[in-house]
């Protein structure tokens, strides 16, 4: 399945008019601050959808969260870290004895890392490994009737401007858990494919003006109605902060694909 996604892809806001499209409009980090305070311009802009990748530098580290019971890291069952062929982008297809294609709404993911101690300057030459689930809600090696896949799973280098990029599907929302992307951090790609010490876990949430649009697509079935049950508020990961470092700006449309923002502080 290919995309005409890229990175310099116009930007396609998912907001809705009225105040929202003006806050939008306003939602610099600066003049966010200026009228409502550190902690109103936070939630507001989480509120909104717009990341601190689009504010500008993070405000603050991404917090720790857990792998949840699917890593495929060899923390909990299988570990596909140190498989050949898990360093790569496009991360759609299972790699080795099965060639399965995990379809779904096109998605590229950018996850920016960079460094808090250093007024978050870009950390090029890390590792990211990031997985999620399929748009039933399965994740490849653990779920019935995908455990010999191992699809949606990837790990990838930070460029010089910090960043790890992935080519991937939208994932589906399953039952009790908020539209989601798992992802762990390592020092380099060495330490990741030799199970090396893990830098950070944490997830990405993903906006609710887009998880409805592309729920509402064929093959998402189930998805609307969970997320329909669930809120940032009330969910066991980002409940704590309403993921307010872990939101995701999107662009891009059904049709086409996604384009998925984040910067993180690590």
């Amino acid at each position: 399945m290919s995309t005409n996604i890229t990175p310099h892809q116009q930007h396609d806001h998912e907001h809705g008019d009225g105040l929202h499209e003006d806050l939008v409009k306003l939602a610099t980090q600066r003049d966010a601050l200026r009228i409502f305070g550190v902690g109103s311009a936070a939630a507001i802009l989480a509120s909104l959808g717009v990341s601190n990748a689009l504010a500008g530098r993070p405000t603050g580290e991404v917090p720790d969260e857990t792998a949840g019971p699917f890593p495929g890291d060899g923390s909990n069952g299988p570990d596909v870290l140190d498989d050949s062929g898990i360093v790569r982008h496009d991360i759609r297809r299972s790699f080795g004895d099965s060639r399965t294609l995990a379809r779904g709404v096109p998605l590229r993911v950018n996850l920016t890392v960079t460094d808090a101690s250093k007024s978050y300057a870009p950390l090029p030459g890390l590792a990211v490994y990031l997985w999620h689930c399929d748009r039933s809600g399965r994740y490849s090696m653990y779920s019935s009737g995908v455990e010999d896949e191992n699809y949606l799973r990837g790990i990838a280098k930070t460029d010089s401007e910090g960043t790890a990029w992935f080519q991937t599907i939208f994932p589906g929302c399953y039952s009790g858990r908020w539209p989601h992307i798992h992802f762990e951090v390592y020092a380099s790609v060495a330490k990741a494919v030799s199970s090396g010490p893990i830098v950070k876990t944490s997830q990405i949430a993903l906006p609710q003006a887009v998880c409805k649009k592309v729920y509402a697509t064929s093959g998402y079935s189930g998805s609307l109605g969970n997320l329909a049950r669930t809120s940032l508020s009330t969910d066991m990961v980002f409940s704590d902060d309403n993921a307010i470092h872990q939101l995701a700006t999107m662009t891009g449309n059904v049709k086409n694909g996604f384009v998925a923002n984040l910067t993180i502080g690590i």
